[in-house]
């Protein structure tokens, strides 16, 4: 299991360049498999599309257990939303598996933004393609109840449009209208935008499957163009 980070080749983790290059076979989703393809060109490369990541998952392990060295492989870390909780589900002691981590697009697009993440935070995918829109509302409850700093990954699809607003009215229970909200597309690949908006105003943004939403808590404010939220330093 192998993170590749945001994507660009710079964010690549030296274990985990290392790892692609020593392997064998790299699996993975087929846009993920693009954004290394000059790493792989002389490797058996098997890819596919979204939903199909169990047959990935079986085919890796089926390829380990045949003696071959595979590197499956997910943007961002594989154990935040990606692969590596099914593949050692599927090889079920088979096989050996290790898991190299990635820089994960909640850090990504926080650097970008400034230090939003400075105090406790909340991680939750907008996706209800394997966890109802019930259960994701419960979660949104508690962390924005809560206070905690709050990423939204997977924030709107062509199949998702009114999730992030569903999200966002959530929130509103729980926030000032003013809190601030940054939202970055494509964190370091290259063709990155950042906007740093308000709750009441994030909805006027883009917003797609390439962005990350990050809503400050109570503390977080915007200085000199940066998103901070106080640890609590006295200064």
């Amino acid at each position: 299991m192998v993170g590749l980070g945001p994507g660009n080749e710079n964010c690549l983790t030296p274990e985990a360049l290392q790892a692609v290059r020593q392997a064998d076979v790299v699996v993975g989703y087929k846009t993920y498999i693009n954004l290394i393809a000059h790493l792989v060109a002389d490797k058996e490369v098997i890819s596919n599309g979204m939903r199909a990541e169990i047959q990935r998952a079986r085919k890796a392990v089926e390829l380990a257990a045949g003696g071959r060295k595979v590197a499956v492989v997910s943007s961002g870390d594989p154990g935040v939303y990606g692969m590596a909780g099914l593949v050692l589900e599927v090889a079920a002691g088979k096989v050996p598996v290790a898991v190299v981590p990635g820089l994960t697009a909640a850090t990504a697009a926080a650097a970008s933004l400034g230090a939003p993440l400075m105090h406790d935070f909340a991680v939750i995918s907008l996706s209800d393609l394997l966890t109802p829109w019930e259960t994701i509302v419960k979660r949104l409850e508690a962390a924005a109840g809560a206070d905690f700093v709050i990423v939204l990954y997977n924030p709107k699809s062509k199949g998702r449009q009114r999730h992030l607003a569903g999200a966002r009215q959530v929130i509103l229970r729980h926030r000032r209208p003013d809190t601030p909200v940054g939202i970055v597309r494509s964190a370091r690949r290259g063709e990155e935008t950042r906007v740093i908006t308000t709750l009441s105003n994030m909805l006027e943004h883009r917003v797609d499957m390439l962005s990350t939403v990050i809503i400050g808590n109570s503390q977080t404010v915007v200085e000199n163009g940066y998103m901070i939220t106080p640890r609590g330093y006295k200064l």
